[in-house]
């Protein structure tokens, strides 16, 4: 085992099996000699040269679509997408080609690929360096969407990744890249795509999370517990598919649940949960299925109080869930 940040996680696990696969290449804005924004890429391009580490022109349209046309022709692509903040000009090249390829072709065709996307606020970003785009492509047939929330997690999902045959949007919440350290195997190991994770076992309520929010809840739970109240804390770690399993399982023991997500209230992912919870789940719940999330308004502000009053955090989440466990 080896103590490891998420950024160094996902650098080391890039390395690895670009060693281990010569047809997985790396391209983006700055990923080569400057080793991108955030470092993801540093080394890479010393190590495996310009024909696998490839700088791109400013356009992530150009970066998604030159993908995709690797990946049909035997390359497997890791796209880095600067900010997903600047991922929607490649929105259409996502949704419309990546993602309907296998099923257009029935099945003559796949696109292994990899957009890596750092996502989410709390880095004073302003509003274009901070938002949650989640929502918009768990909607998507044929794509997967991916959140992990520790290195852990980072490394064996960016795995499995790397080895799936369809397309996976990978997001990487920024304020994680070096906040938090784990143990990570010094073996390769993969996560399955699609599988949740009980981060904290507990008895009296369910709070689901990902990314960011999940160490919040961690928080508040560790919070709630001082005070009596048993939280079982979920980590999605895939949002597309969800672990329908993972979370039913938790609520029809608990018999309520509180979800937290970064991303703006309505319309969030936290309301696709809710409603396989109120469906299959229904008759469990000893309470009101409750949200803890962003503000309904453009994420988000410079200014630091704006920023905290915008981002969902321990406290925040400790009060929903004691007005949850009062019930």
């Amino acid at each position: 085992m080896s103590i490891k940040t998420n950024i160094e996680a996902l650098r080391d696990t890039m390395a690895e099996e670009m060693r281990r696969d010569p047809s997985i290449i790396i391209t983006g804005e700055d990923v080569g000699p400057r080793g991108g924004v955030f470092r993801a890429t540093e080394g890479l391009y010393a190590e495996f040269g310009p024909g696998r580490v490839i700088d791109s022109p400013l356009s992530e349209l150009s970066i998604v679509g030159v993908g995709i046309g690797m990946a049909l022709n035997g390359i497997r692509p890791i796209c880095e997408i600067q900010f997903a903040d600047f991922i929607f000009p490649a929105f259409n090249q996502i949704v419309s080609e990546a993602a309907k390829m296998r099923y257009r072709s029935n099945g003559q065709f796949t696109v292994p690929m990899v957009i890596r996307a750092p996502y989410g606020g709390g880095i004073s970003g302003a509003l274009y360096h901070s938002q949650s785009v989640e929502a918009f492509f768990a909607h998507v047939p044929g794509l997967y969407v991916v959140a992990p929330s520790t290195p852990y997690d980072t490394a064996g999902l960016l795995r499995t990744a790397l080895r799936s045959p369809d397309p996976v949007l990978f997001l990487e919440h920024k304020k994680l890249y070096r906040s938090i350290k784990g143990e990570v195997p010094d073996e390769p190991f993969s996560i399955p795509i699609g599988k949740a994770h009980v981060a904290r076992p507990g008895d009296d309520l369910t709070i689901i999370s990902y990314g960011l929010m999940l160490h919040e809840s961690l928080k508040a739970a560790a919070a709630l517990a001082g005070e009596g109240i048993s939280a079982e804390v979920i980590d999605l770690r895939t949002l597309a598919p969800l672990d329908k399993e993972t979370i039913l399982a938790s609520v029809r023991k608990t018999g309520k649940v509180l979800i937290v997500y970064e991303d703006n209230l309505t319309g969030g992912l936290g309301a696709e949960v809710a409603t396989i919870i109120a469906e299959q789940a229904f008759e469990y719940l000893d309470g009101p299925i409750m949200r803890v999330a962003g503000p309904d308004v453009p994420a988000m502000p410079f200014s630091h109080p704006m920023q905290d009053f915008f981002l969902p955090n321990a406290d925040k989440i400790a009060a929903a869930a004691r007005t949850l466990a009062a019930y």
